[in-house]
């Protein structure tokens, strides 16, 4: 029994102990009896009609189901409009998936992960719906969003080197008022700041923003005294 007629069946149950119920509780006279057996008659036919509409549903979904083209032949047709096979895809997605993983731990260097981006990027594969969005959008937006931390950087010291000075070199700071971060960095090496000898190696560390901001006035708004 499908499910139309065992939903037909069960309302024409219910509808039978109805009557009966109704019958037990008040009198019916024989007029009263058969006009409700006419009533119940015709919403058993209405029912039957719904029930063939029904099947009739069903047999045209299963029709159209019978038509439908297997899954793994509708991925077969839309891997090729890329110029790829399944197992193109799947090795596509453990690239992706890799570059994922050391573009979010900031594997560096960024450059070369831009690089690796980039390739996947013009692969015909990174079109299919399920990769193009983590490729071209939130792969490139963790990477715009990657900021490096520039390392230390050493210096030994020559004669005639002082901290003004050598905070004022180009691949240091370009700034000479910035000397006091290397006098502090390096307050292990040096007890004077006007003290300092051949053959030291200082750490030059990165300028913070608000570094970078402070001494920047103090060089623009610097003037020298006048020569007497």
């Amino acid at each position: 029994m499908n499910l139309a007629k065992y939903i037909l069946s069960l309302l024409s149950l219910v509808l039978l102990l109805s009557v009966v119920s109704f019958a037990q509780e008040e009198e019916m006279t024989e007029d009263e009896w058969q006009a409700e057996m006419t009533r119940l008659g015709e919403v058993k036919a209405s029912l039957l009609n719904e029930t063939d509409a029904l099947n009739s549903d069903i047999d045209n979904l299963n029709a159209q189901k019978a038509g439908l083209q297997p899954y793994e032949e509708c991925l077969d047709e839309l891997y090729g409009m890329v110029g790829a096979s399944s197992s193109d895809v799947t090795n596509f997605g453990s690239a992706v998936d890799e570059l994922d993983g050391k573009i979010r731990r900031k594997e560096g260097p960024k450059k070369d992960r831009q690089t690796d981006l980039d390739a996947l990027k013009r692969n015909k594969i990174s079109a299919l719906s399920e990769f193009f969005n983590k490729v071209h959008v939130q792969m490139q937006k963790a990477l715009d969003t990657w900021i490096d931390k520039p390392l230390v950087i050493s210096y030994k010291v020559v004669r005639g080197d002082h901290l003004w000075g050598i905070a004022k070199k180009k691949e240091h700071y370009g700034n000479a008022f910035a000397w006091p971060i290397i006098y502090k960095t390096n307050r292990d090496q040096i007890k004077d700041p006007d003290l300092i000898y051949p053959n030291q190696v200082f750490k030059i560390p990165p300028l913070t923003e608000n570094e970078k901001s402070k001494y920047e006035k103090l060089r623009k708004n610097y003037k020298p005294a006048p020569v007497e």
